[in-house]
């Protein structure tokens, strides 16, 4: 009977290396590129620009023929410092308004604690799979680097803010949020 071998983090997460562009070399030599996408507020625009928001979109799902994955980070709200300012100017008030304070203040948390006072991230990551090419490294990063200009075009049409994760810090900071999810936003 083989025992269990303890492997380290670095041994079980699939990535190899960061490269200078963004992209992110993975153990079996596939390359991927991760992109931030800031969306517009669609129930706020009207039915005419909805209506053109879908449209764009439909031309961005066609335009791009290959495969994407989205990925949506919800994250609970940090709301001491609201807190701590709503306790700080009821110091001084009537019974009545720090009554008031305290209520709010139990209903931003209950809010909070149910996840309906939340942000979200979205992220499109996009993949090159190994071909049997030399120089394969240059090739990926061509190919991402053309997906993530087709993306951007396609989602900004539509009114999205499309951002390149393109540093290491970035990649890294995103990386950790996914992968640290419970600790990570614990603390903030």
């Amino acid at each position: 009977m083989e025992k269990n071998k303890n492997i380290s983090v670095q041994e079980w997460l699939p990535f190899e290396k960061i490269l200078s562009n963004g992209i992110i070399k993975l153990k079996n030599n596939e390359y991927i590129k991760i992109i931030k996408i800031s969306p517009i507020n669609f129930n706020l625009k009207s039915e005419l620009e909805q209506e053109a928001i879908l449209n764009s979109y439909k031309i961005f799902l066609k335009t791009c023929n290959f495969y994407f994955q989205i990925l949506i980070q919800s994250n609970k709200e940090d709301l001491s410092k609201h807190i701590q300012k709503i306790n700080e100017n009821s110091i001084n008030e009537k019974d009545f308004i720090q009554e008031i304070s305290k209520k709010y203040i139990q209903y931003i948390k209950s809010l909070n604690h149910d996840k309906k006072s939340s942000s979200k991230n979205f992220y499109i990551v996009i993949k090159e799979q190994n071909k049997e090419i030399i120089n394969f490294e240059s090739y990926a990063i061509e190919n991402l680097n053309d997906k993530y200009f087709k993306i951007k075009d396609c989602l900004s049409r539509c009114g999205n803010i499309v951002t390149d994760i393109n540093t290491k810090e970035q990649i890294i900071s995103v990386l950790f949020s996914f992968l640290n999810s419970r600790i990570y936003f614990n603390q903030i």
